[in-house]
């Protein structure tokens, strides 16, 4: 635990939330600022600050409880669907993993990702960044 971080301090019960879910690795709770009431983080209990740091032997268990809240929250809240979602360092307010779970409804208001998409100038450039990406991911593991 990094007593610095808010999101340790919450998962060791020194800092108060509204938690709806907790076993031993991980604990979600209402966001304090929500996009839409039901609007819940899901942290690991140990402190990564982003997905990259979090082991590759956490992620199954951060993610499938990840599935089982999307879908509490969905019917909790009666909404269409879910928005899932990780900042890495940027957008990230609190530097510590976090994913969050957001119920949707058409026309909520919220626009897709939230900053405007564009689109690649040609298809030689869309090849190119192809290509970038898919080597990363060899040379990335």
């Amino acid at each position: 635990m990094e007593s610095a971080c808010l999101f340790c301090r919450i998962a060791a019960h020194d800092a108060p939330a509204a938690i709806v879910f907790e076993d031993d690795r991980a604990l979600a709770f209402l966001d304090h600022r929500p996009l839409f009431p039901g609007h819940c983080l899901l942290i690991p209990k140990t402190h990564y600050e982003t997905l990259l740091d979090l082991p590759p032997d956490a992620v199954a268990p951060l993610f499938g409880n990840a599935r089982l809240l999307a879908g509490a929250v969905e019917r909790a809240m009666e909404s269409e669907g879910s928005f899932v979602a990780i900042n890495n360092r940027v957008s990230q307010s609190v530097p510590h993993l976090h994913i969050h779970i957001v119920p949707r409804r058409k026309k909520d208001g919220l626009r897709g990702f939230f900053w405007p998409r564009g689109k690649y100038e040609s298809p030689a450039e869309m090849e190119r960044v192809r290509e970038r990406v898919a080597e990363a991911m060899i040379n990335f593991r």
